[in-house]
Protein backbone atom coordinates (compact mmCIF):
# COMPACT_ATOMS: atom_id res chain seq x y z
CA UNK A 1 0.00 0.00 0.00
CA UNK A 2 1.23 3.34 -0.75
CA UNK A 3 1.26 6.13 1.62
CA UNK A 4 -1.68 7.40 2.53
CA UNK A 5 -0.60 11.42 1.55
CA UNK A 6 2.09 12.52 0.03
CA UNK A 7 2.65 16.28 -1.63
CA UNK A 8 5.19 14.74 -4.70
CA UNK A 9 5.90 18.61 -5.68
CA UNK A 10 4.90 21.84 -4.99
CA UNK A 11 6.36 25.16 -7.10
CA UNK A 12 5.55 28.73 -7.40
CA UNK A 13 4.56 29.32 -10.65
CA UNK A 14 3.16 32.85 -12.37
CA UNK A 15 -0.18 31.90 -11.87
CA UNK A 16 -0.11 30.47 -8.41
CA UNK A 17 1.33 27.92 -6.14
CA UNK A 18 1.18 24.20 -7.75
CA UNK A 19 1.20 20.95 -6.16
CA UNK A 20 1.57 17.36 -7.43
CA UNK A 21 -0.06 15.10 -4.52
CA UNK A 22 -0.67 11.41 -4.51
CA UNK A 23 -2.97 10.01 -1.68
CA UNK A 24 -4.27 6.53 -1.32
CA UNK A 25 -8.13 6.05 -0.90
CA UNK A 26 -9.05 3.56 1.33
CA UNK A 27 -12.10 2.83 -0.05
CA UNK A 28 -11.57 2.34 -3.63
CA UNK A 29 -8.27 0.50 -2.96
CA UNK A 30 -5.95 3.10 -5.61
CA UNK A 31 -3.53 5.47 -6.03
CA UNK A 32 -4.95 9.14 -6.33
CA UNK A 33 -2.98 11.68 -8.36
CA UNK A 34 -4.53 15.12 -7.86
CA UNK A 35 -3.29 18.60 -9.40
CA UNK A 36 -4.04 21.37 -7.18
CA UNK A 37 -3.65 25.19 -8.06
CA UNK A 38 -3.63 27.06 -5.08
CA UNK A 39 -6.97 26.18 -3.44
CA UNK A 40 -8.53 24.85 -6.54
CA UNK A 41 -8.26 21.31 -7.26
CA UNK A 42 -7.69 21.04 -11.20
CA UNK A 43 -7.53 17.32 -12.10
CA UNK A 44 -7.41 13.59 -10.74
CA UNK A 45 -6.70 10.10 -12.63
CA UNK A 46 -9.81 8.61 -11.24
CA UNK A 47 -11.85 11.80 -13.06
CA UNK A 48 -10.32 11.14 -16.57
CA UNK A 49 -13.83 10.24 -18.88
CA UNK A 50 -13.90 13.68 -20.11
CA UNK A 51 -10.37 14.13 -20.93
CA UNK A 52 -10.11 10.81 -22.93
CA UNK A 53 -13.50 12.09 -24.64
CA UNK A 54 -12.09 15.41 -26.11
CA UNK A 55 -9.68 13.53 -28.55
CA UNK A 56 -12.06 10.35 -28.54
CA UNK A 57 -14.98 12.52 -30.18
CA UNK A 58 -13.08 15.07 -32.22
CA UNK A 59 -10.82 12.64 -33.58
CA UNK A 60 -13.58 10.20 -34.21
CA UNK A 61 -15.61 13.28 -36.11
CA UNK A 62 -12.08 13.90 -38.18
CA UNK A 63 -12.09 9.99 -39.10
CA UNK A 64 -15.61 10.32 -40.41
CA UNK A 65 -14.89 13.08 -42.43
CA UNK A 66 -11.99 11.44 -44.23
CA UNK A 67 -12.65 7.73 -43.33
CA UNK A 68 -9.90 6.84 -45.63
CA UNK A 69 -6.28 5.86 -43.86
CA UNK A 70 -3.98 7.67 -46.66
CA UNK A 71 -4.49 11.16 -44.57
CA UNK A 72 -2.13 11.38 -41.54
CA UNK A 73 -2.85 14.00 -39.14
CA UNK A 74 -0.97 16.73 -37.20
CA UNK A 75 -2.54 17.83 -33.76
CA UNK A 76 -1.89 20.15 -31.31
CA UNK A 77 -3.58 19.61 -26.94
CA UNK A 78 -3.70 23.17 -25.57
CA UNK A 79 -2.78 21.66 -22.05
CA UNK A 80 -0.77 18.88 -20.60
CA UNK A 81 -2.09 17.84 -16.83
CA UNK A 82 -1.87 14.55 -16.08
CA UNK A 83 -1.45 13.87 -19.77
CA UNK A 84 -5.18 11.69 -20.42
CA UNK A 85 -6.00 13.71 -23.48
CA UNK A 86 -2.82 13.43 -24.88
CA UNK A 87 -2.04 9.72 -24.46
CA UNK A 88 -5.64 9.25 -26.22
CA UNK A 89 -4.86 11.30 -28.92
CA UNK A 90 -1.91 8.71 -29.71
CA UNK A 91 -4.06 5.99 -29.75
CA UNK A 92 -5.01 6.88 -33.10
CA UNK A 93 -2.20 5.56 -35.69
CA UNK A 94 -3.11 8.28 -38.36
CA UNK A 95 -1.71 10.95 -36.03
CA UNK A 96 1.69 11.49 -37.55
CA UNK A 97 2.43 14.39 -35.08
CA UNK A 98 0.76 15.32 -31.65
CA UNK A 99 2.16 19.05 -30.12
CA UNK A 100 1.25 19.72 -26.62
CA UNK A 101 1.47 22.90 -24.88
CA UNK A 102 2.26 23.33 -21.43
CA UNK A 103 2.80 26.89 -20.12
CA UNK A 104 3.69 25.67 -16.56
CA UNK A 105 7.23 24.15 -16.35
CA UNK A 106 6.22 21.97 -13.21
CA UNK A 107 3.52 20.23 -15.10
CA UNK A 108 6.01 19.46 -17.96
CA UNK A 109 9.02 18.62 -15.68
CA UNK A 110 6.37 16.49 -13.48
CA UNK A 111 6.20 14.03 -17.36
CA UNK A 112 9.96 14.09 -17.54
CA UNK A 113 10.39 12.76 -14.26
CA UNK A 114 7.85 9.93 -14.39
CA UNK A 115 5.91 10.93 -11.10
CA UNK A 116 2.42 11.02 -13.46
CA UNK A 117 0.71 7.66 -13.38
CA UNK A 118 -0.04 7.96 -17.35
CA UNK A 119 1.19 4.24 -18.64
CA UNK A 120 2.97 4.20 -21.40
CA UNK A 121 4.58 8.01 -20.79
CA UNK A 122 3.99 10.32 -23.29
CA UNK A 123 7.68 10.59 -23.54
CA UNK A 124 7.74 6.92 -25.04
CA UNK A 125 5.91 8.02 -28.18
CA UNK A 126 8.05 9.96 -30.72
CA UNK A 127 5.19 11.24 -32.34
CA UNK A 128 4.45 13.55 -29.27
CA UNK A 129 6.34 16.59 -28.19
CA UNK A 130 5.70 18.64 -25.23
CA UNK A 131 6.18 22.65 -26.23
CA UNK A 132 6.43 24.64 -22.98
CA UNK A 133 4.96 28.03 -23.93
CA UNK A 134 1.35 29.98 -23.74
CA UNK A 135 -1.12 28.26 -25.98
CA UNK A 136 -3.35 31.41 -25.81
CA UNK A 137 -0.42 33.55 -26.59
CA UNK A 138 -0.05 31.21 -29.86
CA UNK A 139 -3.55 30.91 -30.50
CA UNK A 140 -3.79 34.90 -31.04
CA UNK A 141 -0.39 35.27 -32.81
CA UNK A 142 0.52 34.95 -36.07
CA UNK A 143 3.10 32.18 -36.39
CA UNK A 144 0.95 29.42 -33.93
CA UNK A 145 1.68 26.62 -32.67
CA UNK A 146 5.02 25.47 -34.48
CA UNK A 147 8.08 28.19 -34.64
CA UNK A 148 9.73 26.45 -36.80
CA UNK A 149 6.89 26.40 -39.15
CA UNK A 150 5.20 29.68 -39.08
CA UNK A 151 1.39 29.97 -40.07
CA UNK A 152 1.41 26.15 -39.87
CA UNK A 153 -2.02 24.81 -39.64
CA UNK A 154 -3.54 21.40 -37.31
CA UNK A 155 -5.95 18.74 -38.71
CA UNK A 156 -7.27 19.36 -35.10
CA UNK A 157 -6.96 21.30 -32.01
CA UNK A 158 -8.27 19.94 -28.63
CA UNK A 159 -8.14 22.50 -25.56
CA UNK A 160 -8.72 21.43 -21.76
CA UNK A 161 -6.87 24.61 -19.60
CA UNK A 162 -9.83 26.70 -18.16
CA UNK A 163 -12.79 25.29 -16.13
CA UNK A 164 -15.18 26.96 -18.96
CA UNK A 165 -15.15 29.49 -21.19
CA UNK A 166 -16.29 32.09 -18.57
CA UNK A 167 -14.40 30.04 -15.26
CA UNK A 168 -10.79 31.37 -16.51
CA UNK A 169 -7.74 29.66 -14.58
CA UNK A 170 -6.07 33.18 -14.73
CA UNK A 171 -6.20 36.40 -17.06
CA UNK A 172 -3.88 34.91 -19.76
CA UNK A 173 -6.75 33.66 -21.43
CA UNK A 174 -7.13 37.14 -22.28
CA UNK A 175 -10.06 37.34 -25.17
CA UNK A 176 -9.40 33.76 -26.53
CA UNK A 177 -13.24 33.08 -25.86
CA UNK A 178 -14.50 35.85 -27.44
CA UNK A 179 -15.48 35.82 -31.54
CA UNK A 180 -12.18 37.27 -32.47
CA UNK A 181 -10.12 34.88 -30.58
CA UNK A 182 -12.02 31.81 -31.81
CA UNK A 183 -11.53 33.57 -35.24
CA UNK A 184 -8.03 33.70 -34.60
CA UNK A 185 -7.27 30.01 -33.76
CA UNK A 186 -9.44 28.84 -36.59
CA UNK A 187 -6.53 30.01 -38.46
CA UNK A 188 -4.56 27.34 -37.16
CA UNK A 189 -7.07 24.92 -38.62
CA UNK A 190 -6.66 23.16 -41.69
CA UNK A 191 -9.98 23.95 -44.12
CA UNK A 192 -12.51 20.65 -42.44
CA UNK A 193 -10.53 21.02 -39.26
CA UNK A 194 -11.73 19.92 -35.59
CA UNK A 195 -11.43 22.37 -32.74
CA UNK A 196 -12.56 20.53 -29.13
CA UNK A 197 -12.82 22.16 -25.79
CA UNK A 198 -13.67 20.55 -22.61
CA UNK A 199 -15.65 22.01 -20.29
CA UNK A 200 -16.55 21.47 -16.66
CA UNK A 201 -20.44 22.29 -16.41
CA UNK A 202 -22.93 21.13 -18.88
CA UNK A 203 -23.17 22.88 -22.38
CA UNK A 204 -23.83 26.85 -22.63
CA UNK A 205 -26.21 27.49 -25.31
CA UNK A 206 -24.84 31.44 -25.83
CA UNK A 207 -21.04 30.01 -26.13
CA UNK A 208 -22.41 27.34 -28.64
CA UNK A 209 -24.19 29.98 -30.49
CA UNK A 210 -20.68 32.68 -30.91
CA UNK A 211 -19.08 28.90 -32.25
CA UNK A 212 -21.01 28.27 -34.67
CA UNK A 213 -21.26 31.33 -36.02
CA UNK A 214 -17.60 31.52 -36.50
CA UNK A 215 -17.83 28.10 -37.58
CA UNK A 216 -20.68 27.30 -39.15
CA UNK A 217 -20.49 23.62 -38.01
CA UNK A 218 -20.81 23.53 -34.17
CA UNK A 219 -22.15 21.12 -31.46
CA UNK A 220 -22.43 20.19 -27.85
CA UNK A 221 -21.32 16.71 -26.44
CA UNK A 222 -22.28 16.04 -22.31
CA UNK A 223 -19.92 13.34 -20.68
CA UNK A 224 -21.63 12.16 -17.92
CA UNK A 225 -19.51 9.76 -15.65
CA UNK A 226 -20.09 8.01 -11.73
CA UNK A 227 -18.21 9.93 -9.52
CA UNK A 228 -17.35 7.48 -6.68
CA UNK A 229 -16.29 10.01 -4.05
CA UNK A 230 -20.00 11.23 -3.60
CA UNK A 231 -21.72 8.47 -5.43
CA UNK A 232 -23.69 10.13 -7.93
CA UNK A 233 -23.53 11.22 -11.58
CA UNK A 234 -20.99 14.07 -12.75
CA UNK A 235 -21.81 15.52 -16.35
CA UNK A 236 -19.38 17.50 -18.53
CA UNK A 237 -19.23 19.35 -21.87
CA UNK A 238 -16.60 18.57 -24.83
CA UNK A 239 -17.73 21.75 -27.31
CA UNK A 240 -16.58 20.32 -31.09
CA UNK A 241 -16.76 22.74 -34.36
CA UNK A 242 -15.49 21.86 -37.76
CA UNK A 243 -14.21 24.44 -39.95
CA UNK A 244 -15.76 25.13 -43.18
CA UNK A 245 -13.80 22.53 -45.68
Amino acid sequence: MSRLFEELDYRETPIGPISLRRRFHPALKVDVFEIILGDEHLMSNIFTVSEIALARLGLDRLASLSPGPDEKWDVVVGGLGLGYTAGAVLEYPRVASLRVVEMLDAVADWHDAGLVPLDPPLSADDRCQVVRDDFFALARSDIGFDAAHPGRQFHAILIDIDHTPDWLLDARSGSFYSESGLRKLATHLKPGGIMGLWSDVLPDPEFLQRLSGIFGEAWAEPVSFHNPLQDNTYTQTIYLARKPA
